[in-house]
């Protein structure tokens, strides 16, 4: 069945393997089948709900979209761009905000974690993103998500808000309540330091992630200092509920290889650490190295990669102003 597929990554730079297992390798995926329409976008207007260097940020823009190509998304296939310059995503973030409810807003458990305890210092920006990434969907009538398990929620809020503004305005279907697209295994991806926190960027140490511009030798040294556990790996998938790192670096492994859990556990049953991380260590070069290196050279192309973010925007941008002006008709203006 065709999907109209959106999905948007924020340019926060140095993309790791939790990005790449958790969402790219996916997008390459549908990116792949050819009965897809795929919509990528560099959201830059979401990453500034935090305080951002102006000139990081546009360097990570073109390093996002940098990471996709060299992942294997075809940009001629798929509109690749970034959000900041089409103006119907913000146009339509306000208007949907009239339609959208505190009560709905204050539910999201996103902001809570990000917020922390000084909430009230944090931005109007990173309260109300849920209804910026409602308007990015529904100004190109997808008709799936691809969404980590915490980002479930905001997609519900999307859902929630485009049946209210059809049933406000008696237009029923026009903004289109998208489906999920939840991946079951390996979206989420835990720190090499510490298997009961997801990988991250933040984390100050670089030993606890493998960025997707390291080179063989950085990949080797990561995952032979990887935390594990002083037991040989086990038998039965369901002993790992209880050994953490186990469980990541067996996932990272399943992952790479389009294995399943059950059948990498069995392969390496009984043996010790050393033994799996060298065959793991392997997987990840195969996998990682060719990206890497594609990224590292298409970043210093930088011509090449802003055609494909204006080539990308105008496509973008003549869908959403479409779409952004007919809301503008409907609510009476």
């Amino acid at each position: 069945m065709s999907k109209k597929i959106f999905s948007g990554v924020q340019p926060t730079g140095n993309l790791h393997l939790g990005n790449y297992l958790g969402a790219i390798k996916n997008f390459v995926k549908l990116n792949n089948d050819k009965n897809n329409q795929c919509i990528f976008c560099v959201v830059d207007l979401h990453a500034v709900t935090v305080k951002q260097d102006p000139k990081e940020l546009r360097n990570n823009i073109r390093e996002t979209v940098a990471t996709f190509i060299a992942s294997g998304i075809d940009p001629v296939k798929s509109i690749i761009f970034n959000q900041s310059k089409v103006p119907a995503h913000a146009e339509a973030a306000w208007l949907l905000s009239c339609v959208a409810r505190m009560g709905w807003l204050n539910r999201m458990t996103q902001f809570k974690e990000k917020a922390g305890k000084d909430k009230e210092k944090a931005s109007i920006g990173l309260y109300s993103y849920p209804i910026l990434m409602a308007a990015d969907i529904l100004l190109y009538d997808a008709s799936h998500v691809p969404v980590g398990e915490d980002q479930k929620q905001h997609l519900e809020l999307c859902r929630d808000i485009a049946q209210k503004f059809n049933k406000d305005f008696e237009v029923e279907d026009f903004l289109k309540a998208p489906e999920p697209l939840i991946q079951k295994e390996f979206s989420r991806i835990m720190s090499l330091k510490d298997g009961t926190k997801k990988m991250s960027k933040s984390e100050l140490s670089d030993l606890s992630r493998v960025n997707l511009t390291d080179d063989k030798d950085t990949i080797i040294n990561k995952i032979r200092k990887a935390k594990t556990d002083p037991l040989p790996l086990p038998s039965d998938v369901k002993e790992l509920n209880e050994r953490p790192e186990a469980k990541n670096l067996l996932g990272i492994y399943s992952s790479l290889t389009d294995s399943t859990l059950e059948k990498t556990v069995k392969d390496f049953e009984g043996k010790n650490f050393s033994e799996f991380k060298e065959s793991l260590s392997q997987a990840l070069i195969e996998k990682i190295e060719p990206i890497s290196v594609e990224i590292k050279k298409l970043i210093n192309n930088k011509d090449f990669l802003d055609k494909i973010l204006i080539d990308g925007h105008k496509k973008a941008n003549n869908i959403a102003s479409n779409k952004v002006k007919k809301m503008q008709e409907i609510i009476g203006f």
